[in-house]
């Protein structure tokens, strides 16, 4: 049978009136809406404690790009350094110089021992000279023997440059073709010094090129005095010997014998007796004997240097006899131009 809603409303069997009864079921959805989500907290929980049957295990944590990159990298081989080359023939004892407090102008002296495996060798040709790199230039070689008698080899270099700060020069190893093979001189390095700092000092000026200083004035004072003294007495002196040549040619022309002689025959003729006269004179104080003809060779011994005159000499004896002891014919010779002659030689030969 079929009841309406208003009489299972109105049914006791239901015990609620019809006024709660959607009051109740506003708070039953309300109580279920609370519970669902608890409900399923549980269930989640319990599932993470148990993991369920057949389930897969969780992937591995994937490797980092690093790692990959280090596991997948080859590992790189052993890098060996290559050992120098080894030289082409036996390396020579050397003696280089120091190696240190050198600057520009310095001479260093290398010297090289001729021996190769002990035992002595030659040089047919010596090392070039030459400029060596941009600070050195090797000056002409050249060899030497010590006190037990090795041969060295003696090369200088003269440093030419000046480094602006304390610089390490390297001289190149070289070989040395000797009589028995070739010979390797090394190389060896050694420290230039400047010749000052680039900057000496800084601040009041002193950092920067400074000018000239002056030359300071001489007192000329002194020079100027004996250069006055010296001059006067040169000019003294210069006076004193032309006066002495003055005074010599007066005293000559006074006390030599031809001299006075022609002096006397300035004013007379050559046919003048008193001309003879004075020529044959001066003859006689010439000899120191009152001379004749077979006489004249006193006078040549007391002056021998009127012997190139001999011949007009004997000459003017016999025109002087022929004149004053003979006819009285008049004379070839001219005592005049004679005794110009004699006075002129006996100048020259005065003592």
């Amino acid at each position: 049978m079929t009841t309406s809603r208003a009489d299972r409303t109105a049914d006791p069997r239901h015990g609620m009136s019809p006024v709660m009864n959607p009051l109740i079921r506003a708070l039953l959805c309300a109580s279920l809406l609370q519970l669902t989500p608890l409900a399923n907290a549980e269930q989640t929980a319990e599932q993470a404690a148990a993991p369920v049957e057949g389930a897969t295990a969780p992937a591995p944590e994937a490797p980092s790009a690093t790692e990959t990159l280090a596991d997948s990298a080859v590992p790189a081989p052993e890098v060996v350094e290559a050992a120098p080359a080894a030289p082409a023939g036996p390396v020579a004892q050397v003696q280089p110089p120091r190696a240190w407090g050198h600057s520009v102008g310095d001479l260093l002296t290398q010297r090289v021992l001729l021996a190769i495996d002990g035992r002595a060798t030659g040089l047919p040709r010596l090392p070039d000279p030459g400029r060596i790199g941009v600070w050195l230039e090797r000056r002409p070689a050249r060899l030497d023997t010590d006190t037990d008698g090795r041969r060295w080899l003696v090369l200088d270099y003269q440093l030419i440059n000046a480094p602006q700060t304390l610089t390490a020069i390297t001289v190149p190893a070289f070989e040395l073709r000797t009589d028995d093979g070739p010979l390797q001189v090394p190389a060896w390095t050694f420290s230039a010094a400047p010749l000052t700092p680039r900057t000496a000092f800084a601040g009041n000026g002193l950092d920067a090129l400074q000018p000239d200083r002056g030359a300071p004035a001489v007192d000329t004072a002194p020079l100027r005095h004996r250069l006055l003294l010296w001059s006067g007495l040169t000019g003294a002196l210069l006076l004193a010997w032309g006066g002495w040549l003055v005074w010599r040619n007066v005293r000559s022309a006074r006390a030599q014998p031809f001299a006075q002689a022609q002096r006397t025959l300035r004013g007379l003729k050559d046919d003048a007796p008193e001309a003879w006269q004075a020529l044959h004179r001066a003859f006689d104080r010439t000899a120191g004997a009152s001379l004749q003809p077979a006489s004249l060779h006193r006078l040549f011994e007391r002056a021998p240097h009127f012997a190139p005159l001999r011949a007009d000499i004997e000459r003017f004896y016999a025109d002087s006899a022929a004149r004053f002891f003979g006819d009285g014919g008049a004379a070839a010779g001219s005592p005049r131009a004679l005794v110009r002659t004699l006075a002129r030689i006996e100048r020259r030969h005065e003592s």
